[in-house]
């Protein structure tokens, strides 16, 4: 048989096969297309022309006119940039210990708390930075921190952010080392849960991500009890939010409990 009477009209199975074919392709663009975002009650989806160009990605000008939402709360608008990773001069940490000492009632005089506040010494400046940013642009809140933020500078804030950074950091004592959770170590992968170790030390560590050592157990289960209910919202991208949604209580505890091991001990 030559290719001519193969690809041929005349050929009932060439026929059959274009013809199913393009019903299938037209199947398809009418589902993708038309009836899939049709079925949406949004408004930018209201209308033959509109489904279509919605599945298609085109600009949204049909919104023109239509109200917009606003958020409910501030998001966090923090950029964790190279330049905040740089190791902080001599003169910023000396001008933070000055404006620190406004902060020792909560954080203590070297940054360990006895308050069930966070432990500050040897934390990573931009993770101070980024909190205290927040602070002030309402995407985080507190009765004690927003007030206190409310008239700082961005050079004090990275001074203050370099001051605690200089401190030393908990660290677990020789022989008290506390045996890591399954959900700090491994996570949970069918739930959607990355260990907590990956991006908080231990595993690995995430640029503006908390190391946690040392941390005060109530401290770290009130941030992940508002984390999971939506009251703290300042995670950048909801990684937070979507991972604890997903934790027990127990596993709660149990991470709040393992970092709160970590004891003082000079670097």
């Amino acid at each position: 048989m030559s290719n001519e009477q193969l690809f041929s009209l005349r050929n009932p199975w060439f026929r059959v096969t274009v013809g199913a074919t393009i019903a299938v392709v037209v199947f398809s663009l009418v589902v993708g297309f038309i009836w899939l975002p049709s079925v949406k009650q949004d408004a930018p989806f209201q209308g033959l022309w509109n489904a279509i160009c919605s599945a298609a990605g085109v600009p949204q000008k049909w919104m023109a006119g239509v109200e917009t939402i606003e958020p409910a709360f501030h998001t966090s608008t923090a950029e964790i940039t190279p330049q905040l990773l740089t190791h902080p001069t001599a003169l910023s940490i000396g001008r933070g210990a000055t404006l620190a000492m406004r902060c020792t009632m909560c954080h203590g005089e070297r940054g360990m708390s006895d308050a069930n506040s966070p432990n500050l010494a040897g934390q990573y400046a931009v993770v101070i930075y980024k909190q205290l940013l927040d602070f002030q642009s309402g995407a985080r809140t507190n009765a004690v921190m927003s007030p206190m933020v409310k008239n700082l500078s961005d050079e004090e804030m990275r001074d203050v952010a370099a001051y605690y950074a200089s401190l030393p950091r908990p660290r677990l004592a020789p022989g008290e080392n506390p045996p890591m959770p399954d959900i700090v170590a491994h996570g949970s992968p069918m739930r959607n849960i990355a260990p907590c170790a990956s991006c908080h030390g231990g595993v690995d560590n995430k640029a503006g991500s908390p190391w946690l050592e040392g941390m005060p157990a109530a401290y770290i289960k009130a941030q992940l009890t508002a984390f999971a209910s939506g009251t703290r919202h300042n995670d950048i991208s909801e990684q937070m939010r979507n991972v604890v949604r997903h934790m027990t209580p127990q596993e709660v505890e149990a991470a709040a409990a393992y970092y709160a091991g970590a004891h003082p001990e000079e670097r």
